[in-house]
This record gives C-alpha cells, sequence and structure tokens, in this order.
C-alpha cells in the first residue's frame, strides 16, 4: 500500500509500515426481569429503580465545572503518551515519516487504513463545516494517536494537518490488531488513548457549556500548558501554533473576543506576550491561571459571546 500524504497543493508520497489485534469478550448484561422469582411488576419497578439509581449516580459525578476550575492543586501527570511510545517501539514494525508544517497526513472521506502514533511536532484535527470552512476540532502532541475517527465506516470522518515539523509512525489497523493477539497491552494502551480522547473531547464540550469567553481562552492555554507539562517541556514561554481565528473556531468564540479574552490576562497579570510575536505567550504562573478561570467561571457561567 502507498500513502500519499499532501502538503496543501503538492503531493508528497510516503511509506507506511506494519505491525499486528486482539478480541475483547464483554460478559452478557443481565436482565432484571429474567429472575423467575420476581413479578413482572416487582421487576419493572426495580428495573426503574436501577436506572433511577444510575441516573442520580452520574448525576452526582458530573462536575459543576469544567477540569481547569475544579481541578485539585496538583494536576496528576499524564503518563499515556509516553506508554504508547515505550509498546510501539518495543514491537517495532512501524513506519516513519518525516512531515513539514502544512503537510495533510490524511483528509476528510479517505478510506482508513492506519493509525498514526506522534513522536514529535504538533498536528491539528479539524472538520468540514457545511459551508467548506475548516472547524478545529483538536490538537495533538508527542505520544498522541491519529487516526480513531476512521474505525467506525473505513473511512475518515476528517483531516489531520501537521503544524510543525515533525516525526509519525504509522501501524496499519488490522496488523495492531493481530499484534495484540499476542500481547494484549497493546490493545490496552490503544483503548486507553481512545477514552482519553473521549474525555477531552468531552471536558471541552463541557468548558464551552459553562464557561464565558474569557474563562474559556484561559482553560485552553491551561490545558495547552498541562500538555506541554506531562511532557517535560517548558509552560512559562508557549507557542500556540494557531490563530487567534482558530482558537475562536475551537472554543466557539468570534475572534474578537478571543482578543479581549487574551487582552484581560495580560492585564491581570497571568500571561504576557513575547517581543517575538503575538502566538507566543508566557504563563508565569499556572496556580494563577487555574484561579482566574475559577473566579471567572462562578458569575459568568453559560455565557455565549
Amino acid at each position: 500500500m502507498t500513502l500519499h500524504w499532501q502538503r496543501r497543493g503538492q503531493d508528497e508520497p510516503t511509506k507506511p509500515n506494519t505491525t499486528n489485534n486482539a478480541e475483547t469478550q464483554l460478559p452478557m448484561p443481565t436482565d432484571p426481569l429474567s429472575n423467575p422469582g420476581v413479578p413482572p411488576e416487582a421487576g419493572c419497578d426495580s428495573k426503574r429503580a436501577e436506572r433511577l439509581d444510575a441516573r442520580i449516580r452520574d448525576a452526582g459525578a458530573l462536575p459543576s465545572h469544567p477540569p481547569a476550575s475544579r481541578a485539585p492543586q496538583s494536576h496528576p501527570p499524564n503518563t499515556l503518551w509516553r506508554e504508547s511510545l515505550a509498546l510501539m517501539e518495543q514491537h517495532g514494525a512501524f513506519g516513519r515519516h518525516k512531515v513539514q508544517a502544512g503537510v495533510e497526513v490524511y483528509m476528510c472521506g479517505k478510506a482508513f487504513e492506519s493509525l498514526y502514533l506522534v513522536n514529535s511536532g504538533l498536528f491539528k484535527i479539524v472538520n468540514l463545516a457545511p459551508n467548506g470552512h475548516e472547524q478545529p476540532a483538536g490538537w495533538y502532541l508527542k505520544g498522541d494517536w491519529l487516526g480513531f475517527d476512521g474505525i467506525p465506516t473505513g473511512r475518515h470522518g476528517c483531516s489531520a494537518i501537521a503544524l510543525d515539523i515533525g516525526e509519525l509512525w504509522s501501524v496499519r489497523y488490522d496488523d495492531l490488531l493481530q499484534a495484540g493477539t499476542k500481547d494484549p497491552r497493546l490493545m490496552r494502551m490503544v483503548l486507553a488513548a481512545l477514552s482519553a480522547q473521549l474525555a477531552r473531547n468531552r471536558d471541552a464540550a463541557l468548558v464551552m457549556g459553562t464557561l464565558s469567553a474569557d474563562a474559556r481562552v484561559a482553560d485552553f492555554l491551561l490545558q495547552w500548558a498541562r500538555a506541554l507539562s506531562d511532557r517535560g517541556m517548558r509552560t512559562d514561554q508557549i507557542d500556540v501554533h494557531m490563530s487567534r481565528s482558530d482558537i475562536g473556531k475551537y472554543l466557539g468564540l468570534r475572534l474578537e473576543s478571543v482578543s479581549r479574552a487574551l487582552s484581560k490576562l495580560a492585564r491581570c497579570g497571568v500571561i504576557h506576550f513575547s517581543d517575538k510575536g503575538r502566538r507566543d505567550i508566557g504563563i508565569p504562573d499556572l496556580e494563577a491561571l487555574r484561579d482566574f478561570i475559577q473566579n471567572e467561571a462562578e458569575p459568568s457561567t453559560g455565557v455565549m459571546h
């Protein structure tokens, strides 16, 4: 198989590679109505009560604020990225691809064949809006996986684009499944990575639905800095690699709202702008940034801009 990556306007063929599959069998759920010792009415009541109890437990588990505003004082480091790289390197059968900024790793609608593990660089996922405009849907750093969107239908539902020079490790999905039968840790790792992405998407939706514009921008910077911190990178000076327009599209805000929020953060001393450019942002204290979000969340919850 030949993999074709484009750099927006020119073809740039590269080669993929291989690795190995696991089947997991879930226990069949028990039906409370199948118990012969329970009358039908009691079984229905029991089932309703169980559902109500589950909803109450779920409601009790829901946070009142997004992760940044409810996080404990110490942020537990995410080591999943390191485990992903270590396991893939151990099994070895994968392709290495050097990419330049602007290269499209895969495009929306293309056939799904491989998953990609980021070894270096920065990548963004974009959806195509009905009006033809690109809608940023997330960014991915070292140890993150790309391509999960193609698993359900066999075609990619979004596009992946490199924002910086980097390296990707590619593995054919069928080969990965086969390798998982020999080492179940591989599939556990992939499922954990998939679950982590779902959790991140859920938290992003929660932020958009509960925080003001200023707090959303602050939370965006905090999550970015945390991701860098987890990977042992500096957080006092970060390059977001995204225009304010893209940040606004990602957060559901207008460009003017993003600019006002960044200016407010700077006036409050929570961030400062580098002399090199407006995308280089200094964050002297992550705790101060988190406190800003906490203070902004309470009076401005649910405000749309």
